[in-house]
C-alpha cells in the first residue's frame, strides 16, 4: 500500500469540511484534482473512503478509520515544520487565530497592533461560535483562540489576557433604567434574550442566576451578540453581553446597562491552544503580545 502526504492531507480536508470544493479551494486546488487525490487514496488502500447520500458525503467505518491517522501525521508534520522555523529564528510566519464571534469587537484592534510591530506577519482569522472554536482547538485546525473560559477535561489549555465584564443591557425607556441599584429578584419576571444554549456568556448567565436561586425567563434565543443588541432595543427584553460589546451604543445611548445587584458577572477572556501544542515564532510573540498589551490597546469601556 503506497500512501503520499499529500492523497492524506488532501483527504484529511475533505473530511473536516464534509466537502470537495472547500476542500478544493483550501488546499488551492481544482475540485476535479481533489476528487481524483482522493479517488487515488481510495485505489491504493482498496476500499472506500467516503459515500455519497442524496446530495452529501460521509466518511465511511475506513475513512473514519483513516481520519485519526491522517490528523495525528498533519500534526507531526507541522510540529517538524515549526521546530525547523524556530532553528532558523524567523520574524515572518503565519498565525492560524479562530475567535469567538464577541471578541470581534476588540480583536482587530489587538491585531492592527500585532502588525505594526511584526509587519511581515501573515494572519489568517475565523469567526465561530463556541462549540466551533472547541472542534477548531481540539482538531488542530487552528494555532488558537480567542474565547472564554475553555471547558475541562478537553486537552485544552487556557490563557487569561484580560477581564469580560458581562452586564444587564436595557432600552432607555425600560422602567428598570435609571434605578440606583436593582434588587434581582426584580429580575425574576423579566424576559431576556439569550445567546444559544452551548455559548459562554449564556452558560455564565444561567449559573450565576441559579446560584443565587432565580430562573433566567428566556424569551428569544440568538446566535451573535449583534442580534440580541437589536433585539433590546426593539424592546423585545433584557440582554446579558459583555461590556466590550456596547461601546457605541453606550455613546449614542440606545441602550443602557442596568445598575443590578452582584453584576457585573466578571469573566475572563482566554488564549486557548491544544494541550502540547509547539507554536512557531508568529504565534508565540502573538501570545506574548496579547498578554502584555491586551488590557492597555483594549480598555474596558465606562458605564
Amino acid at each position: 500500500m503506497h500512501l503520499t502526504l499529500r492523497q492524506l492531507t488532501v483527504f484529511e480536508s475533505v473530511a473536516r469540511h464534509m466537502n470537495f470544493s472547500r476542500a478544493a479551494e483550501e488546499m488551492h486546488l481544482s475540485q476535479p484534482a481533489a476528487s481524483m487525490q482522493v479517488k487515488q487514496l481510495e485505489e491504493n488502500i482498496g476500499l472506500p473512503l467516503f459515500e455519497q447520500l442524496g446530495k452529501k458525503i460521509f466518511l465511511t467505518e475506513a475513512g473514519q478509520e483513516l481520519l485519526h491517522y491522517a490528523r495525528s501525521i498533519k500534526q507531526q508534520v507541522e510540529e517538524a515544520q515549526t521546530a525547523l522555523e524556530e532553528l532558523k529564528g524567523l520574524h515572518r510566519g503565519t498565525l492560524h487565530l479562530t475567535m469567538a464571534s464577541t471578541a470581534n469587537y476588540f480583536a482587530p484592534q489587538l491585531l492592527a497592533a500585532f502588525h505594526e510591530k511584526y509587519p511581515d506577519a501573515k494572519v489568517q482569522l475565523d469567526v465561530t461560535n463556541r462549540s466551533g472554536l472547541i472542534e477548531a482547538v481540539r482538531n488542530n485546525a487552528t494555532d488558537m483562540a480567542i474565547m472564554g473560559r475553555p471547558p475541562a477535561g478537553q486537552g485544552l489549555v487556557g490563557m487569561p489576557f484580560m477581564n469580560n465584564p458581562l452586564v444587564i443591557i436595557a432600552p432607555p425607556a425600560h422602567p428598570l433604567a435609571g434605578r440606583k441599584m436593582i434588587k434581582l429578584q426584580e429580575l425574576a419576571q423579566e424576559p431576556f434574550i439569550v445567546r444559544e444554549s452551548d455559548s459562554g456568556t449564556r452558560i455564565a448567565a444561567e449559573r450565576f442566576f441559579a446560584e443565587h436561586g432565580i430562573q433566567l425567563i428566556t424569551g428569544m434565543e440568538m446566535n451573535r451578540s449583534e442580534a440580541i443588541k437589536q433585539a433590546v432595543m426593539a424592546e423585545l427584553g433584557l440582554g446579558i453581553v459583555s461590556l466590550h460589546t456596547i461601546d457605541m451604543e453606550l455613546a449614542l445611548k440606545r441602550l443602557v446597562v442596568l445598575k443590578v445587584e452582584d453584576f457585573p458577572i466578571m469573566r475572563q477572556w482566554h488564549i486557548v491552544y491544544r494541550q502540547g501544542k509547539r507554536f512557531s515564532a508568529i504565534p508565540k510573540a502573538f501570545m506574548e503580545f496579547v498578554k502584555a498589551h491586551a488590557e492597555e490597546l483594549t480598555p474596558t469601556p465606562e458605564v
